[in-house]
């Protein structure tokens, strides 16, 4: 099963049907189109395309975008607090593209280290991926895939956020901060690998 946010409404690539508001049967990518038309034009909140198919749905699904590839980290300091940057009035957790050339792992301690100043950064585990699109500037509609790994980190120096990036505060939340003040502010996807951590 994949789950695809377009505007933080979601969109659910499925073999069976599921317990959503809207279901639509796989029959050829006009299905897909209309899928992603109503989530980004009307009032519906999440819909379920299906098919027997899922490996051919969502090999059809990503042809109708060019792909962008990221990666980030669910970072933890000795507390067992989770590190979370504060950018356009919503936390998020570091990620950035993955340049050529670089392995997902590689992307994630670049990016991290680059945007809190971080160093000592070790992967423990690939979490999961996650899915969102997006509409550049040009018009050029974007599915951006996420590699999300588990780390931890063993420096001692203070977070900085990387402001040219837009970010305005890093800090360490630990389990009651990120109820209370990250979860109302933050998108979809993050709660997905939050959650996918706190199993993990």
């Amino acid at each position: 099963m994949y789950k695809v946010f377009v505007n933080e409404k979601k969109l659910t690539l499925s073999k069976h049907p599921q317990e959503m508001e809207k279901k639509l049967e796989f029959e050829g990518v006009a299905t897909l189109e209309m899928a992603v038309d109503l989530l980004e034009n009307t009032s519906s909140s999440e819909i379920n395309v299906y098919g027997e198919q899922l490996d051919d749905l969502w090999a059809e699904f990503c042809q109708l975008f060019k792909i962008v590839k990221a990666a980030g980290g669910v970072i933890r300091n000795q507390n067992g607090e989770i590190l979370f940057i504060y950018r356009l009035g919503r936390w998020d957790l570091p990620k950035g593209k993955i340049e050529k050339g670089e392995s997902e792992e590689q992307a994630a301690i670049r990016e991290v280290g680059e945007e809190t100043g971080l160093k000592n950064l070790k992967v423990e585990k690939f979490l999961n991926s996650t899915f969102h699109i997006y509409t550049e500037r040009n018009g050029q509609k974007i599915l951006k895939t996420t590699y999300w790994f588990k780390m931890t980190w063993l420096g001692d120096e203070v977070p900085k956020a990387q402001t040219e990036e837009g970010i305005s505060e890093v800090c360490w939340k630990n389990e009651a901060a990120i109820q209370n003040d990250v979860l109302p502010k933050t998108f979809e996807n993050i709660k997905l690998i939050l959650q996918d951590d706190r199993n993990s």
